[in-house]
């Protein structure tokens, strides 16, 4: 019996362990300046110049409903893309690239709840941690909504 793997690109938001299939990852990239979005949604933290690609910055924290960062901290930038859009994802710190086995993964755990759990497709039980497995699709079509609509801005 052959067991499929898949590839993730990982990084820390808070104290959890987040990852995003290495398919859907356009680059990792240095904090970059960006121009904030007037009444745009308080997880839109603005917008970046990716050579010439503009790209709406979501802060994973205030996404997540997590505590604010360190003002000291710096954070990174993961660029994700589907078909349409490229957005990036402004993190803590970046993990290595993992990969896991299919028959890892489980539906996320009862012990994950609120804003987190809406936006994961699942989970993969790993020696001493579990990788959160975030849905990009899900968070690209809100991350369109939200920029669009600025009744729901914070």
């Amino acid at each position: 019996m052959h067991c499929s793997t898949r590839q993730f690109c990982t990084f820390n938001v808070e104290n959890l362990f987040l990852g995003i299939d290495v398919q859907q990852i356009q680059e990792v990239i240095r904090y970059q300046g960006m121009t904030r979005v007037p009444l745009a949604d308080a997880s839109i933290s603005g917008l970046i110049n990716l050579r010439g690609q503009i790209v709406t910055a979501i802060d994973l924290r205030v996404r997540l409903g997590l505590p604010p960062r360190d003002p000291d901290a710096v954070p990174m930038n993961v660029v994700v893309r589907d078909e349409d859009n490229a957005v990036s994802l402004l993190v803590d710190r970046i993990g290595d690239v993992l990969e896991s086995d299919d028959e890892l993964f489980e539906v996320p755990p009862t012990t994950v709840s609120g804003e987190i759990r809406d936006l994961l497709v699942g989970a993969y039980k790993l020696p001493g941690r579990l990788l959160l497995v975030l849905d990009i699709e899900r968070m690209l079509a809100e991350c369109d909504t939200r920029a669009a609509d600025p009744r729901r801005a914070g």
